[in-house]
């Protein structure tokens, strides 16, 4: 990156994703095939939240998203609920063998508009696609339910890669789409488009801190 690119010139896109749904349906291993291309079949539940920066191009553009991995676990809803807040983007995440993860959408998706200000764009993901022996959700039943709650739809496997990247990007794209058209007809963002410069996502909340005990 030359030092024009690296300086205030150029416009920063920062968006805040979260990764929902039950225990054990693959978030984190989700977010660690999309960031770093690992895949850790021992994978231990998320304990609190974490998260990771990943920069995709979009138009020409370096968009970072900041991908919360928000823990499923019911004992861990009250530590999780306040990361919510600032999200402009979210994967809700079911385990395609396991009928009960895909009949939780529902309190994740009214969950998540309880905690969000924003529109937010939202990605239905059937996870676990490589287990198609032991399905227990039909692909037909995963696009109804997201035609139904206008969400996108993906099958997923973090296991080998499929459709991870996609299913990212589609949500990194329609929320730079949403920010940019909002943006475009905003006074209140004037004075960045003045110097060309605009950020997106409260930066406190990017710098703030990483909630995960070990």
């Amino acid at each position: 990156m030359s030092d024009d690119d690296a300086g205030g010139g150029g416009e920063e896109y920062l968006f805040k994703v979260v990764l929902i749904g039950d225990s054990a349906v693959g978030k984190s291993n989700l977010l660690s095939r999309f960031a770093r291309n690992e895949f850790d079949q021992n994978s231990k539940a998320t304990i609190g939240v974490e998260f990771q920066t990943q920069a995709v191009e979009i138009d020409g553009k370096e968009v970072k998203a900041q991908i919360w991995d928000t823990a499923g676990q019911e004992r861990f809803r009250a530590v999780t609920s306040a990361y919510y807040r600032g999200a402009v983007g979210a994967l809700v995440v079911y385990d395609i063998s396991r009928k009960t993860t895909f009949e939780s959408v529902e309190r994740w998706l009214n969950e998540l508009t309880m905690h969000c200000d924003t529109a937010v764009a939202k990605m239905l993901v059937g996870n676990k696609c490589d287990l198609e022996d032991i399905r227990d959700v039909t692909i037909e039943d995963g696009k109804s339910l997201a035609e139904e709650k206008g969400l996108f739809f993906m099958e997923t496997s973090a296991l080998d890669a499929t459709n991870v990247q996609e299913a990212f990007e589609v949500v990194i794209r329609e929320i730079y789409n949403n920010v940019s058209r909002k943006v475009l007809n905003s006074d209140s963002y004037k004075a960045e488009l003045s110097v060309n410069r605009v950020s997106l996502v409260n930066k406190a909340d990017s710098t703030k801190n990483r909630c995960c005990s070990g």
